[in-house]
């Protein structure tokens, strides 16, 4: 077997970059490097005794058979009873999904809904992978940029300008990834307006990091917002980074019956149930009170203000407090250009990025993985020590540009 063996689409798709950056840490560790990863998007937090304590119990009665393919009607009704309790949403089971992460059930949504060459707009910065996804499902993405200046928000006439006959989908991340930007209800009532004449496209809301904002920072999401376009609303969400789960591979979807049931076929000529274990511990976790959260959401703002003071007392970075997540998108614009002091001029952000990783020993992410060149995101998300040693490298590191 070789490369010309491998289909036409795997010339089009890239490698997560996350998931890159991650192997090359494990690859520089294994080498005997103390390397500092604030690329990657996962909480250092514990996920919470109580629902591990399930997934344990599941175990022990024996909950490990196949259940249905879209998730246990115990599932289906604790994902329901989040989504009226937290959204004022009202879903019946037919128009919920579960499945291994909110990832799959992205790659479900567009797989089952774009032919080749429908649209999907993409508001840039945007999450690593929702391009990708786009393209193996023989979709066109369309990036729209978003700008610093406002908020990295998507703007109405933006919106209006990149809408044609071809568009299939508008994806809005809030809060997002990589900027922490988190959409005010005025905001998605005005990108509701304009996409109200357009009633052959979808909107997915990936709300993955609801719960994590600052400085009481109100959240809506798409559908609440929008009741009128509900019946082309698909809400993500998941348990990962409100609960701290990622291993555990449990997300889930609501939307309209028809598009969750076409998923659903999708999903059992895949990967069929999510894991049964897994589902049993997500249960607790959307039925019992989140009473970790606001101790956690305290440590991510106290983490969240010693990078921003980092970055004040760095030469040639600078940036906008995120209202949620836990990422800092940083503009190193006034970095490129800059000498190393061995003479190797920094011609981009991937450059800056992999300096800092060679001389600092600490992982970031380009912006350009994002779709926004001339920043750096830090993911903040580990531990208080690691962290502050993190910040001290990287201004060191820093100062030595020329």
């Amino acid at each position: 077997m070789n490369s010309q063996q491998l289909a036409r689409r795997m010339q089009r798709v890239r490698p997560s970059p996350t998931a890159t950056i991650s192997d090359q840490v494990r690859a520089l560790e294994a080498a005997g490097n103390a390397v500092i990863n604030l690329g990657e998007g996962e909480l250092d937090f514990a996920t919470p005794a109580n629902i591990s304590y399930a997934g344990i119990a599941a175990i022990v009665q024996q909950q490990t058979k196949y259940t249905a393919v879209s998730g246990t009607s115990e599932l289906k009704q604790a994902i329901s009873n989040k989504f009226a309790r937290d959204n004022q949403l009202s879903f019946n089971p037919q128009e919920i999904i579960a499945g291994s992460g909110a990832k799959q059930l992205i790659f479900n949504a567009l797989l089952a809904t774009l032919d080749a060459g429908q649209e999907v707009i993409i508001p840039a910065p945007y999450w690593v992978s929702y391009p990708d996804m786009v393209t193996l499902a023989e979709g066109e993405p369309v990036i729209v940029p978003c700008h610093e200046q406002q908020g990295w928000k998507l703007q109405p006439q933006d919106l209006a300008a990149a809408l044609t006959p071809a568009t299939r989908w508008v994806i809005l991340n809030s809060p997002g990834n990589p900027t922490g930007a988190v959409y005010s209800a005025q905001e998605l009532q005005a990108l509701a307006n304009v996409l109200s004449g357009h009633p052959q496209v979808l909107i997915m809301a990936d709300d993955i990091y609801e719960p994590l904002r600052y400085d009481n920072t109100p959240f809506s999401t798409f559908a609440q917002v929008a009741p009128q376009l509900a019946d082309r609303t698909l809400t993500i969400n998941g348990v990962s980074k409100s609960h701290a789960m990622t291993g555990w591979r449990l997300g889930y979807a609501a939307g309209p019956a028809w598009l969750i049931n076409a998923m659903q076929i999708l999903q059992s000529q895949s990967t069929s149930n999510p894991s049964s274990i897994s589902q049993a511990a997500a249960v607790v976790a959307l039925q019992q009170p989140a009473t970790f959260l606001a101790e956690w959401i305290a440590v991510l703002d106290r983490r969240r203000q010693q990078v921003l003071e980092t970055i004040a007392a760095s030469n040639g970075l600078s940036a906008s407090a995120p209202q949620g997540a836990f990422y800092i998108f940083a503009n190193c614009t006034a970095l490129i250009g800059r000498s190393t002091p061995q003479g190797e001029v920094l011609a981009n952000d991937k450059a800056v990025a992999s300096w800092l990783l060679q001389d600092a020993q600490v992982a970031l992410l380009h912006g350009s993985a994002f779709g926004t060149p001339g920043y750096l995101r830090i993911a903040y998300a580990v531990e208080d020590g690691l962290l502050r040693e993190a910040c001290q490298r990287l201004k060191a590191s820093l100062s030595k540009l020329s």
